[in-house]
């Protein structure tokens, strides 16, 4: 979950540094630091909080070295205080080094050590057991200590003795090298790089890297000399930027029609009313000998797969299972040869998601990544997927990956249909009312002022409830998690049928239910959860469909979406919950692009 950043080369550490603690911070703000190496002496600057509060400490200090390491940390082992911030030392302050990841033994480590230990954190015991091991040679250091480590871990290790040396290590937690000329930069992610190269190595699990000014080595724990590809990074360094938007939350909402366009370039097969993916890796033959679709995600991504199961399911006739990846594994799953499984994750970094895939590929299962991040580790990992061409999502809250997430799913579903039972000219509708989508979807980002106006009306109420039916009833569970990521007021969702089951118990004049009910096969049977809502006392805002105008005798207020077919409801659908949540985070005064005790990419279990 933290964020690690390094720089050797011959320009000042110090503003690269705490600029890509800047471009990390969605993966963690409880606390931050920097070390920077100048004339031997390592010069340690720590602070509890955000980015700036560590700026406004340093500010005034003279950290004038070309060799830095810097982190931004999310809080597992230990509280969110100064003494368990990194880096941590080892060494009389000689060794020191940043960490991502979760040490298993470091109970065992901790004994072997018999020191005493300034922090709560097993990345202080991690910094002393590698310099435990240190006899003159760093990276031999790095590479003998972490041979008796389990766990995860991305870290990067300095030592005063070193001045034109940086050591760098993964298991599990991603760390990305930027090669420019004489200098090397180094990040938990590609973003921070972005401004000074698009030249990157990604790190393999088990393999450590020595990093100097004249060259890059990387080696396995066996140390065995490694081979490396150079990744060729096509992101665009301004698209990172606010541009003139209050957050980058807003900034990527409003990305959204323009990033659709990015996702379903080329993959568009009108003449024959299929999509043409490519990601798949597979021939015809091979796709009609899958018997069975599993998705696996976490989060945001997994309401996108609900979206997609309907869609497999009533295209395609597969059976489509989706499943919370977290929990995969631990269940013994049924897998087979006949069995296809995505894995569906924004960063390509999540561990969870990441070890479901492993899973699946133990059992025989064919393994594809849909992804956002190029050279992640899902991504590497399966070796075929599709990349959904978000560009950076660098908010917290995921909006604009979501959305692509379900029509990179929908075109698959589609692609998999026309193999089946459906049409040339279904398939045909589908990509036509496909290309409407960003034009209506710019519709609805035009209405964001009115929204802004209901979340004004309804930021005080404590609770709400959303629903949905079908295919809109992944749409409620999104608007529902974003609603309390960014705001923080508790949210139930529910299908629409299933709320008089129980939930309905939690209704009164003080917990409003936002319906999306647009007009589709199930409109009928919405109505009735509404009025059962109503005649609870309970405001209601209802999502429906431009024109309809029976809508407006069940709802207090209303949010009007253009009309689509069923299956690309959530396309739309979504966006107004997403403004919602929003604007009513906003007018709370929360911080909506780093909200409280949430991080960007979950890398550790």
């Amino acid at each position: 979950m933290c964020g690690i950043v390094g720089y050797i080369g011959k320009k000042q550490a110090l503003p690269i540094l705490l600029q890509g603690l800047r471009d990390l911070e969605y993966r963690g703000y409880d606390s931050a630091g920097i070390a920077i190496l100048e004339d031997g002496k390592i010069e340690r600057v720590r602070e509890v909080g955000k980015v700036d509060m560590l700026v406004k400490k340093i500010d005034g200090q003279k950290l004038g070295g070309s060799l830095g390491i810097a982190h931004t940390r999310w809080a597992t082992h230990g509280g969110v205080v100064e003494k368990n911030a990194h880096p941590h030392t080892a060494g009389a302050g000689k060794l020191i080094l940043v960490h991502n990841g979760i040490i298993e033994n470091y109970r065992e480590l901790k004994e072997k050590l018999k020191e005493s230990l300034e922090s709560e954190t097993d990345t202080e015991i991690l910094a002393k057991w590698i310099f435990q091991n240190y006899k003159g040679d760093l990276a031999q250091a790095v590479k003998n200590a972490l041979t008796t480590v389990r766990g995860t871990y991305g870290l990067a290790v300095m030592h005063a003795d070193h001045p034109d040396e940086l050591v760098a290590a993964r298991m599990g937690s991603p760390l990305v090298i930027g090669i420019g000329e004489n200098e090397y930069y180094l990040a938990s992610d590609v973003t921070p790089m972005l401004p000074f190269t698009k030249q990157v190595s990604f790190l393999e699990d088990g393999e450590v890297a020595i990093i100097k000014r004249s060259g890059l080595s990387i080696f396995n724990l066996k140390d065995e000399l490694v081979a490396k590809n150079i990744t060729q990074i096509n992101w665009d360094a301004e698209k990172a930027q606010k541009n003139g938007f209050e957050s980058f939350m807003l900034k990527e909402i409003f990305d959204q029609p323009t990033v659709f366009e990015d996702a379903i370039r080329g993959r568009v097969d009108m003449k024959e009313g299929t999509a043409k993916l490519g990601g798949l890796n597979m021939s015809l033959e091979e796709m009609r000998k899958v018997k069975r679709i599993v998705l696996i995600a976490c989060g945001t991504a997994s309401y996108a797969c609900l979206v997609a199961k309907y869609a497999f399911e009533r295209l395609s006739g597969i059976p489509t299972e989706v499943d919370v990846a977290s929990e995969f594994r631990y269940r013994d799953p049924i897998i087979d040869e006949h069995t296809l499984v995505f894995g569906v994750s924004q960063s390509g970094e999540t561990a969870d998601t990441i070890m479901a895939l492993r899973e699946a590929k133990r059992k025989g299962g064919i393994v594809r990544g849909i992804v956002n991040v190029v050279g992640s580790t899902i991504a590497r990992e399966t070796g075929a997927g599709t990349y959904i061409h978000a560009g950076p999502e660098l908010a917290v809250a995921s909006t604009k990956a979501y959305t692509n997430m379900v029509v990179i799913l929908l075109l698959y579903a589609l692609e998999f249909g026309r193999l089946h039972h459906t049409t040339v000219a279904t398939g045909q509708r589908i990509l036509q009312s496909l290309l409407e989508i960003p034009e209506k979807m710019n519709e609805i980002l035009k209405k964001s002022n009115n929204i802004k106006f209901l979340a004004e009306k309804y930021k005080n109420y404590p609770d709400f409830f959303f629903i949905g039916r079908g295919v809109n009833y992944p749409v409620a569970l999104e608007g529902s998690l974003k609603l309390k990521e960014i705001s923080y007021i508790h949210s139930e969702a529910y299908p629409g049928g299933e709320m008089k089951h129980g939930a309905i118990a939690l209704l009164s004049k003080n917990f409003p239910v936002l319906a999306i009910m647009t007009k589709n096969q199930l409109y009928e049977k919405m109505k009735s959860g509404v009025q059962e809502a109503r005649a609870r006392n309970s405001k209601i805002i209802i999502v429906a469909t431009a024109g309809d105008e029976e809508v407006k005798e069940l709802a207090d207020d209303i949010i009007y979406v253009p009309k689509t077919m069923e299956l690309l409801e959530p396309l739309l659908n979504t966006i107004p919950l997403q403004l919602f949540a929003y604007h009513t985070a906003v007018a709370l005064g929360r911080d909506v692009d780093r909200p409280r005790n949430l991080a960007k990419s979950v890398t550790v279990e």
